[in-house]
């Protein structure tokens, strides 16, 4: 395990217990999110994945290399067309390092 805690990752307000996460909406501020009872799936996943990549990227991997899994923003955002409308397309790799004895990916490995 990297030895983040879920606070570096998900913000001041992020806990956990043994059966549940809490990671509170006006944590995601900070990505540009705009927290409402009626947010979509889609737009929670994209503000947690942004506020992760402040803390899990290569800058900080070097620092401390426990961390193991990374995000990185692709060079340039790519167009797609879907039923002839224009779509802006931004990628995000995530990149995770485990023991090369690994031969599965396992979330309890990071």
């Amino acid at each position: 395990m990297s030895g983040q805690l879920l606070t570096a990752v998900f913000g001041a307000n992020a806990t956990q217990s043994a059966t549940n996460i809490t990671i509170s909406k006006a944590d995601l501020a900070a990505t540009g999110f705009t927290a409402s009872a009626t947010n979509d799936a889609e737009a929670i996943l994209v503000a947690l994945i942004l506020l992760a990549q402040t803390s899990l990227n290569s800058t900080n991997q070097t620092n401390t290399p426990a961390i193991q899994t990374t995000l990185t923003n692709a060079a340039q955002p790519t167009f797609v067309t879907r039923n002839s409308t224009l779509y802006r397309r931004d990628s995000i790799t995530v990149n995770m390092d485990s023991p090369s004895t690994t031969f599965t990916l396992n979330p309890n490995n990071y």
